[in-house]
């Protein structure tokens, strides 16, 4: 499952079960809060998820600011939350991606499933085969 963050609407994407796929879910709004991450943790159930990997935001030159140190406080009350592996790799240009996919689900989902999608195949190629 990847996750791209945002203290409103943060955008939820699943593998298939071979890793090999990332669609877009929905959304969950509120992420951060204690409702928020019972809702993200229950799709993860619903889903079988075995990892979640959350957008980590840095800019072009891959510094990280403000929204990086939001995603953090996130990543951080994820991991209390639950035994799954929680990874953060880097989402940039995930949105400016998302807005170039034509699709029916929401704009933060796309963005999550661009992650998801770069997550695997980074893994993929790291992973002796």
């Amino acid at each position: 499952m990847a996750l791209d963050y945002g203290a409103a609407r943060t955008g939820v994407a699943v593998s298939d079960p071979t890793g090999t796929v990332a669609r877009p879910l929905d959304i969950v709004e509120k992420a951060a809060t204690p409702s928020g991450i019972a809702r993200v943790l229950e799709r993860a159930h619903r889903e079988g998820v075995e990892l979640i990997v959350v957008g980590m935001p840095t800019t072009l030159r891959g510094e990280r600011g403000a929204q990086a140190e939001e995603t953090e406080r996130f990543v951080a009350a994820l991991r209390a939350a639950t035994d799954l592996p929680v990874e953060t790799f880097d989402e940039r240009l995930t949105t400016k991606l998302a807005r170039q996919t034509p699709a029916r689900a929401p704009e933060d989902a796309v963005a999550a499933a661009h992650l998801l999608a770069s997550y695997l195949t980074w893994q993929s190629r790291r992973s002796p085969t």
